[in-house]
């Protein structure tokens, strides 16, 4: 008997699909604060943290793409007063809303067992005898960051591979979930005890490991529209790739989910993943995006996973931070420019602050895609409205900002 042909998602749908389930189909309107910043979060299911400030930080990029109106102390007020979210880890440090916050409890009690020994082999000190100590010195003395603590200890120069014992403590107890982040200072994390954090409704709830498993598929697959067994565990972090194939392998026995193909870019083969049923004719009733052009940050959702980000809008990236400036083949940190439903270039920029400038210093266009003067005025908008974000007012332009791709 012949097997039935799995359902086909077009490239352009998928693209549509998957920019609709990150908020980047909708239109940016909206107060960018309280319920609508919330709103925006939930959709997305976390949001992720990072240092890098040449324009603005990551966190702060992916939701000035979403809502024009948002500024940094929309986020402050969900985070630190209204504790409507929780920062903590998923695939890399995240804000995430608070109504999760139990199914974390699974992830801090594995990474409680896994970060024992490794952290222990790692630093090659006894950072476990300061657990005590640390959390003895909260209890009376009320929040701190890495600073305060660890006084009497070795301390150097160098970055997280240098922790002092109390600073390795103070990060593993909060990994493991007996201390929370309760507020940053400029970008430096400030601890507290976990039950003066998270409100108790959260706090005290729990889900039992099988229940954060069935939520972590259900809530990634909603936020993806479709995704391998791996993509699913990996959404979130909380769940091992094992767990999630036996998940999907359950759900397409029942028939809650099923197998779809993804067609890929550029002639690229499609590619099997899960879905939720009828899931080609759902995007088919979405709008078409209206053409509006975004720059996003490195570290959009939409983006974290550079493999998918290639398959579906043949679009390669990685971060040059690291690479010597004559080997870069952009810049430090490039970002990348959406216009509608496609990954047109990328730019290099910073906002000057001091100078009261966001200074372009080069902008590359995808193969096949030219910088004409209709795009051209769509894209100096948006870096205008960047600006306005950076509250730098000018936006500025390096001599031969216009590369051409080889």
């Amino acid at each position: 008997m012949p097997t039935p042909s799995l359902p086909l998602l077009s490239n352009l749908l998928a693209r549509r699909l998957f920019m609709e389930r990150h908020g980047l189909q909708q239109p940016m309107s909206g107060s960018g604060k309280g319920d609508d910043l919330k709103g925006v979060i939930d959709h997305l299911g976390f949001v992720q943290v990072d240092s890098v400030n040449t324009v603005a930080r990551a966190h702060h990029m992916i939701l000035a793409s979403r809502r024009q109106s948002y500024r940094p102390k929309h986020l402050k007020q969900l985070l630190e007063k209204d504790r409507r979210l929780f920062e903590h880890w998923t695939h890399d440090a995240s804000v995430i809303p608070m109504e999760f916050y139990p199914h974390w409890k699974l992830k801090f009690a594995r990474d409680g067992e896994r970060l024992r020994t490794r952290w222990s082999d790692w630093q090659r000190h006894e950072f476990l005898h300061k657990l005590d100590e640390v959390l003895d010195q909260i209890a009376r003395n009320g929040p701190v960051s890495s600073g305060d603590i660890g006084q009497d200890e070795v301390r150097t120069n160098g970055g997280w591979w240098d922790w002092h014992p109390s600073k390795t403590a103070l990060e593993y107890l909060w990994r493991t979930g007996a201390l929370a982040v309760s507020a940053r200072n400029g970008f430096q994390k400030v601890y507290d005890l976990t039950e003066r954090v998270i409100p108790e409704a959260h706090s005290k709830a729990s889900a039992d490991t099988e229940e954060t498993i069935d939520w972590a598929c259900r809530e990634a697959l909603t936020r993806l529209g479709f995704g391998t067994s791996g993509e699913l565990a990996a959404f979130f972090g909380l769940i091992t790739p094992q767990e999630a194939r036996d998940w999907c392998e359950r759900q397409k026995q029942t028939g809650e989910i099923e197998e779809v193909l993804i067609e890929g870019s550029d002639g690229k083969p499609p590619r099997k993943a899960f879905a939720f049923p009828d899931l080609p004719e759902r995007a088919l009733l979405l709008e078409p995006s209206p053409g509006k052009v975004r720059i996003l940050s490195p570290f959009d959702p939409m983006l974290r996973d550079r493999k998918r980000a290639e398959r579906l809008f043949n679009f390669f990236y990685r971060i040059e931070i690291f690479v010597p400036e004559p080997q870069r083949t952009y810049g430090y940190y490039v970002f990348p420019v959406m216009e509608g439903e496609r990954l047109i270039g990328r730019i290099d920029m910073k906002a000057l602050r001091s100078e009261g400038q966001l200074q372009i210093t080069g902008y590359w266009p995808e193969p096949g895609i030219r910088l004409t003067s209709a795009r051209q005025k769509k894209l100096e908008s948006e870096l205008q409205r960047m600006a306005r974000f950076c509250e730098t007012g000018a936006v500025t332009f390096a001599e031969n900002w216009q590369k051409a791709v080889d």
